[in-house]
């Protein structure tokens, strides 16, 4: 993995093979496991996590489709849920607290929708998934793909490095092959809402909106929905936070903790 940016040094790397698909997880650090599923593209990869390292055994798998994992047949979410209901127990998972952020934050949704006993504790980080009529995602296709990586993030040099202006075939391959699989996992938004409106009801686990204040990716204004669903939830918002939140903003990790230990 030398031509990323990001580095894996200290990381445990694992490799699964559930019903034929290949997922490879990263880990680190000791403590409470704590699951976390990344968002439509892993070209930063998992820095952030070294913060709680200390405190919490981190998991980061690979969703198939992206990253070092393997290719699957899957077209929805729920395709992914049902892979993860397999991945955790030959991880040794029984129960765990689980966070995502943006379309992994619509994934650890349905998951733990689906499987409430197996949560500690749910974060979700600038989640996808709901309809709102006080916000939308921007449509990339009348943005022009220079000016999309800044868009993530709040400081635009804070990107280049992981999202290069000539990006190597490989880097190029890796994102094309990623954007492809977060294409198809995309649910009619009307059934995606219903189903996570649905599917949380009743859900009683501590939770934790946590959302960047500038977030141009998954805009603020979704949270209203999310807590429309989820009553009990803390929601707690970064100053001028961006979308790739834990990644740029330390006090977005620190937030973090904090929920996760009270």
């Amino acid at each position: 993995m030398s031509e990323w940016a990001y580095s894996i040094e200290g990381f445990d790397r694992t490799v699964h093979r559930v019903e034929g698909v290949e997922t490879v997880t990263y880990a680190i650090g000791d403590g409470d496991p704590l699951v976390y599923f990344h968002g439509g593209g892993t070209f930063h990869g998992f820095e952030w996590a070294r913060a709680l390292a200390g405190r919490f055994r981190v998991y980061c798998p690979y969703h198939p489709n992206f990253g070092e994992s393997g290719d699957a047949d899957f077209t929805g979410i729920g395709d992914y849920v049902a892979h993860y209901e397999l991945l955790f127990p030959a991880l040794g998972l029984d129960t765990f607290h689980l966070c995502g952020a943006s379309m992994g934050g619509h994934m650890a949704a349905r998951y733990a929708a689906a499987n409430p006993g197996d949560i500690d504790k749910l974060a979700l980080v600038s989640p996808a998934g709901m309809q709102s009529d006080h916000a939308a995602m921007p449509d990339f296709t009348r943005i022009a793909p220079q000016d999309i990586p800044a868009m993530f993030v709040a400081d635009p040099a804070w990107i280049v490095r992981f999202w290069p202006a000539d990006p190597s075939p490989e880097w190029q391959a890796m994102r094309e092959r990623e954007s492809a699989a977060a294409f198809r996992s995309r649910e009619d938004l009307a059934m995606a809402d219903k189903a996570l409106r649905t599917g949380l009801k009743g859900f009683n686990r501590p939770t934790l909106l946590l959302w960047g204040e500038a977030d141009r990716i998954v805009p603020l204004g979704y949270a209203r929905e999310w807590q429309q669903a989820l009553p009990h939830a803390e929601l707690e918002v970064i100053p001028g936070g961006s979308h790739l939140l834990l990644d740029e903003f330390p006090a977005a990790v620190e937030a973090l903790a904090r929920f996760l230990e009270v």
